[in-house]
């Protein structure tokens, strides 16, 4: 493996260095956008318990807010229950901004699906210029030296390989992401919503 590295020349340490950088992403996501760690339970149930129980104080919204990005925008709502619309306008703004923490790393992870296999068609550029190079210095095709003509042909080859390598699973990983981000805040959503009707049975019925 390190010799196929090392043939491809130069070109392949910003294709390694993508590589790194994709993967540290790709678990980083799957740890932040597990199911637990941004629902944390039923919240919506833990705060119907809390107000049978009279127990719903500012403290308790707190506490809410610690339990999960969700409780973070169930306990936004929580701040303002004047009236339906103004709980629905503190819940949007605050999922607002969970949605954007759990976007936050997938424009790099897209870009380097993107720029990956450039990085490879530059290698197999700069391969292909060593070979002509080496034909040209020799003196033509025949006097040339088969060790040099194909030290170029290995680096166009192997930097076109490395960067497909790290560009699919970029790609498909950035396109899980999205769509995973996409069904948690769809899920989100109708948790807001239940708790919106829970505490204004009223006005919710009249929509």
């Amino acid at each position: 493996m390190m010799e196929l590295v090392l043939a491809g020349g130069g070109m392949m340490i910003p294709i390694i260095l993508a590589s790194i950088i994709a993967l540290a992403i790709i678990f980083e996501r799957l740890w932040a956008l597990r199911y637990s760690r941004l629902m944390g339970g039923d919240p919506v149930g833990t705060v119907e318990s809390w107000i049978a129980s009279k127990q719903l104080t500012q403290n308790k919204v707190a506490e809410l807010a610690r339990m999960s990005p969700l409780g973070v925008v169930l306990a936004s709502g929580l701040q303002d229950v004047g009236s339906a619309e103004a709980m629905r306008n503190r819940i949007e703004d605050a999922g607002r901004h969970v949605a954007h923490q759990m976007e936050r790393y997938l424009n790099t992870l897209g870009t380097i699906a993107v720029i990956s296999p450039l990085l490879g068609l530059l290698g197999t550029v700069v391969g292909i210029i060593d070979v002509f190079q080496a034909i040209t210095t020799s003196g033509g095709a025949a006097g040339i030296n088969p060790e040099l003509l194909a030290g170029g042909i290995s680096k166009a080859l192997v930097t076109t390989a490395g960067g497909i390598m790290v560009a699919v699973p970029a790609y498909i990983f950035h396109r899980y992401f999205r769509g995973l981000v996409d069904e948690r805040i769809i899920e989100m959503e109708r948790e807001a919503i239940r708790l919106v009707d829970m505490i204004h049975p009223t006005e919710s019925s009249r929509r």
